[in-house]
């Protein structure tokens, strides 16, 4: 199901992915927009192999949306974009204007069961404290035979202490007092309060077993493709994988 993205991710496409982390912090929407439009591609593609349709027409829902920086990237593949984020200060981060944009929780999700064609949710997972919680949400929402997108980093992963690494690697907790110590004030992801330790492991055994859902692929986000058996060798995902994408078909 996931052909077309695989004939896109090339060492190319991971190469231009990795080097625009530089700007996340100092251009914040340079590198938010050409995530997005990497996203929507993404996410067009493993729809049309889940369901045989493009997105244009669809509805979907990002769940931790923040201020809206995937909003036109979805608009331009046809998709009605609606977005929930529950930090109002995140809301309007980058005063941006984006229709449909609510506050709510991830994990109680302000939207009636079985009312979107498409539930994502991006580097977002890792920031809540039961993030399972989040995507049985993300099912709830999702009508039958629509997909959920959760796509999330990884604790053990080269990313997964975000400002604090790679000292998140000697605990969280640690790592959070040297980056404390150093730059004189509490990092913005703070470990045990918006940050958590959450693995590839973890994500897979929700979603094999939940009832709600039928796991249909499980990818590196931005390795290129002849590197995505990593995802499959337990211990190596963790450590050499920096985000995993879970993709499952919403059922009742």
């Amino acid at each position: 199901m996931t052909a077309r993205l695989a004939r896109r991710a090339t060492l190319r496409r991971s190469v231009a992915l990795a080097s625009d982390f530089r700007y996340e912090q100092t251009d914040p929407a340079l590198f938010y927009g050409n995530l997005a439009v990497d996203t929507a591609a993404l996410v067009d593609d493993v729809y049309v192999g889940a369901t045989g349709r493009a997105l244009d027409g669809a509805v979907i829902l990002d769940v931790g949306g923040g201020p809206g920086y995937f909003a036109d990237a979805f608009a331009r593949v046809g998709a009605r974009y609606l977005s929930v984020e529950p930090d109002p200060a995140e809301m309007h981060a980058a005063d941006l204007q984006v229709h449909g944009s609510v506050r709510g929780s991830g994990t109680a999700l302000p939207f009636r069961t079985s009312s979107v064609d498409v539930c994502m949710s991006s580097n977002v997972a890792e920031h809540v404290r039961d993030p399972w919680a989040m995507a049985e949400e993300m099912l709830r929402v999702t009508a039958p035979g629509g997909i959920v997108v959760l796509s999330y980093t990884l604790w053990w992963g080269p990313f997964g202490g975000h400002e604090t690494g790679p000292w998140h690697f000697l605990g969280g907790e640690r790592a959070a007092r040297r980056y404390a110590r150093t730059h004189g004030h509490e990092p913005k992801n703070r470990y045990g309060k918006s940050l958590f330790a959450v693995g590839a492991s973890d994500g897979l055994r929700w979603a094999t077993t939940t009832p709600n859902g039928e796991l249909l692929s499980a990818f590196p986000r931005y390795h290129p493709r002849w590197a995505w058996w990593l995802v499959r060798v337990p211990v190596v995902r963790e450590l050499l994988v920096s985000n995993v994408v879970l993709v499952l078909r919403a059922v009742r």
